[in-house]
């Protein structure tokens, strides 16, 4: 395993899903060129982290994409978007799935929006505000460990809309590290190695965790 060698979007975008359309792959080249422009106005990750921005953020996100398979007009909430992320990137995936990208940084949802504008996503609506003052209107609830998950949790699980149906909505979050403790009062999550989907030592340690709910 261990894939050390840089990563070149091109190919590895149709490696790892190979039913990409050309457009998707124009978007996914069109926001490799102009998140950085973003970043330097406004700060929104590391320097370092820009020139790793294919594998540390877009296919990051896109590990999500390799356990769920999202239906037709889902509904999903990214809470604490960021620069972008996970939402964008799933939102180029998933053309026909509604992406809600909530920040409460005003200067991130500018970027988001500028950004979402430049790759013509019309499933994306980024918003200000804090994800605790949202209705229960959503499938999924996604994010890159933006706190504790038991925090998280209590934060965003009044998010999820009730539907008499057989999905199983629920909260998907990408996370590093050993977080065992975190994850003891949750008996039904759910935990997948990102190193299953893409060879890469930076994936070591990531991980995406699902915990189904009800409401």
């Amino acid at each position: 395993m261990q894939k050390t060698a840089k990563f070149n979007m091109d190919s590895d975008i149709k490696e790892y899903f190979p039913g990409i359309t050309k457009k998707q792959i124009d978007q996914f080249r069109i926001l490799l060129k102009v998140f950085p422009e973003w970043n330097a106005k406004l700060n929104l990750i590391s320097r370092n982290d820009v020139e790793h921005l294919f594998q540390r953020h877009i296919l990051h996100s896109l590990a999500i994409a390799k356990v769920f398979s999202f239906a037709k007009d889902t509904k999903i909430i990214d809470i604490g978007t960021g620069g972008g992320f996970p939402g964008i990137p799933l939102a180029i995936l998933f053309p026909e799935v509604k992406f809600d990208l909530v920040d409460s940084i005003g200067k991130k949802i500018l970027a988001v929006k500028a950004i979402s504008e430049e790759l013509k996503l019309t499933n994306v609506n980024a918003i200000q505000t804090r994800a605790e003052n949202l209705p229960p209107v959503y499938d999924f609830i996604v994010s890159r460990a933006v706190t504790a998950f038991p925090k998280f949790v209590e934060l965003s699980n009044g998010l999820i809309r009730t539907k008499n149906d057989k999905i199983r909505r629920g909260i998907i979050y990408l996370k590093g590290g050993d977080f065992a403790e975190e994850l003891k009062p949750f008996a039904k999550a759910e935990v997948f190695e990102i190193t299953d989907f893409f060879d890469s030592e930076f994936f070591e340690t990531k991980k995406i965790i699902f915990l189904p709910l009800k409401k």
